[in-house]
């Protein structure tokens, strides 16, 4: 199966600390790779160099048939730029909804503003989507009335109305109650089951068993270990793994026991 996204050697540093250290990665077309680790292991700057939100010192990264060469100088310019980041949507922890307008009007504003479609086709096109995440009863109301999981399924919502052909997902539930983070990842895994391409850093780990193809465990700017859920979750064979899943004795149990 081709790769849609393909990173070479991926290096990135914040001052004097290096971040991501020759990261390579291949995320095959129609399959969702969750990236696991401890928190400042590398894992959400390497999904924003994905899409560039973060520039890379070095290396390569490219979605679908288009390649940036990452080499220390500028990146492309910003028409080029702004088309490479529409083809990888990314959802954040914390929504990022403009809080003046409703869910419609935030779901439809890249259709309108970017990609410069009529108002009545983007907000159709918002409307389309704002269902398929089950908010459609939501599509008049602002920001500061919704619960925390229905702003995180309108920024899904808003994601998916640029028609990426990957997504993005930065721990999408980190910021949410408990008895809210069903809803959100009952629409991550729908997309994965309708073959959406995705990256997924998560904290979640029997979702990562259950909707992921590929697991990768990062930790200090590398991945460590990589390879179906079965193996790295619930067979790791790197120490570092081991420690890290250690932490989930209950999960660890559970697929342990259905495996044997």
């Amino acid at each position: 199966m081709d790769a849609m996204i393909e990173v070479r050697d991926l290096w990135k540093a914040f001052g004097p600390l290096a971040v991501l250290k020759g990261i390579s990665l291949d995320v095959p077309r129609g399959s969702a790779v969750a990236l696991i680790g401890p928190s400042g292991s590398g894992k959400s700057t390497l999904l924003r160099c994905i899409n560039l939100l973060e520039q890379p010192e070095r290396g390569r990264v490219r979605v679908g048939d288009q390649v940036i060469e990452c080499d220390g100088r500028r990146l492309p310019g910003d028409r080029e730029l702004a088309a490479f980041r529409a083809r990888a949507g990314m959802v954040f922890q914390h929504f990022n909804l403009f809080p003046h307008m409703t869910a419609l009007d935030n779901v439809a504003s890249g259709p309108l503003i970017v990609k410069k479609l009529p108002r009545p086709e983007a907000r159709a096109i918002a409307a389309a989507l704002l269902e398929k995440v089950g908010l459609a009863d939501k599509a008049d109301v602002y920001p500061s009335a919704l619960s925390g999981g229905q702003r995180q399924r309108v920024a899904i919502a808003r994601a998916l109305a640029m028609s990426p052909e990957v997504i993005l997902f930065d721990e999408v539930t980190s910021a949410l109650d408990p008895e809210l983070v069903g809803e959100v990842l009952d629409v991550v895994r729908s997309l994965a089951e309708e073959g959406m391409t995705m990256v997924l850093v998560t904290h979640e780990m029997a979702f990562a068993h259950d909707v992921a193809k590929t697991v990768a465990f990062m930790s200090e700017g590398v991945i460590v270990e990589s390879g179906p859920p079965a193996d790295v979750l619930v067979r790791p064979q790197n120490p570092r793994t081991k420690a890290f899943l250690a932490r989930f004795h209950s999960f660890m149990g559970t697929y342990q026991g259905a495996s044997s």
